[in-house]
C-alpha cells in the first residue's frame, strides 16, 4: 500500500535533517517547501504537523519552523515512520540489513494471562510465535507474539519470516495504527544470554504490550527483549490540545 503524499515528504524532510541539509536548523517555509515537493499546501502542513508532534520540529512564531536538537543527539532505534507500527519498518537503520529468523510457530488455545488483552475467550485459539530479529546478523531482540486466528486465519510461517504488519496491510487492507506498551528492564534469562550474546551480568530491555488495528481490534499481544545497548526509546510530550 503506497504512502500518502504527506508521509513521504515528512520521509524525505526527516532524511533531510539528519543529513545537515538546512542551514542554521531552520526549515524553509511551507509555501517553499510546497512548491519544492510539488505538493499542495495541505499535504505540506499535514507533514509538517506531524514532524512537529513526533518532536523533530517546532515552531516558533513569527520566526519559523527549527530542528529539535535533542532529535539529532538522542535518535531512537525505534522510529515509527511506516504506515504501521511494526517494527520491521520502525527499525529500519541506514547502511544496517535487518533479519528476521523464526523460531517457533504453533496454533494454542487462548493463554487465560492474555485473553482479556485481546477480547477473547478460552475456547478462541490463537497463533503463538517467537522470532530472533537481527541487525547485521547481530541478533539484538526476540519476540513473543500472539495473534487470534479469526483475524489471519491464513497465516502460515513464512509469513513471519518478514513483516507481520505489512502482510497484513496488503493481504486484508487492515492497518495496526495503535498500541499500549510497557517499558521495564529485567535481568537476562538463559535463553536471552543465547539468543542475544550477553554475559550472565548484561540485562535486557523488556517491551510488552497490545497492538490494535486502525478501527480499535486488538491485533497482537507481544512481548520484545531487547539486547540493551539496543534499547533506546525516546518520547515527545505536547500538552498543546
Amino acid at each position: 500500500m503506497a504512502d500518502f503524499v504527506y508521509r513521504t515528504v515528512m520521509h524525505d524532510i526527516k532524511q533531510n535533517i539528519l543529513n545537515n541539509k538546512y542551514e542554521g536548523m531552520r526549515l524553509p517555509d511551507e509555501r517553499s517547501l510546497a512548491e519544492h515537493y510539488q505538493v499542495s499546501r495541505s499535504s505540506m502542513k499535514r507533514a509538517m504537523e506531524l514532524l512537529s508532534q513526533q518532536g523533530i520540529v517546532f515552531k516558533k512564531r513569527g520566526s519559523g519552523t527549527f530542528i529539535n536538537p535533542l532529535y539529532l543527539k538522542n535518535q531512537s532505534l525505534f522510529r515509527y515512520e511506516g504506515s504501521n507500527l511494526g517494527l520491521t519498518d520502525s527499525l529500519k537503520v541506514p547502511g544496517k540489513q535487518q533479519k528476521i529468523k523464526l523460531l517457533d510457530f504453533h496454533v494454542v488455545k487462548t493463554p487465560e494471562s492474555i485473553a482479556q488483552d485481546l477480547f477473547l475467550n478460552k475456547n478462541d485459539f490463537v497463533y503463538e510465535f517467537r522470532r530472533l530479529r537481527l541487525m547485521d546478523n547481530q541478533p539484538f531482540l526476540i519476540e513473543t507474539g500472539y495473534v487470534p486466528i479469526k483475524i489471519v486465519p491464513e497465516l502460515k510461517p513464512q509469513h513471519l519470516k518478514n513483516s507481520l504488519f505489512n502482510y497484513l496491510e496488503d493481504t486484508q487492507n487492515k492497518v495496526v495504527t495503535k498500541a499500549y506498551l510497557n517499558i521495564t528492564v529485567a535481568s537476562s534469562s538463559e535463553e536471552d544470554q543465547k539468543r542475544l550474546q550477553l554475559q550472565p551480568v548484561e540485562p535486557v530491555g523488556v517491551m510488552a504490550g497490545i497492538f490494535f488495528l486502525d478501527d480499535g481490534t486488538p491485533f497482537e499481544f507481544s512481548t520484545m527483549r531487547i539486547h540493551y545497548k539496543y534499547m533506546r526509546f525516546n518520547t515527545f510530550v505536547n500538552l498543546n490540545k
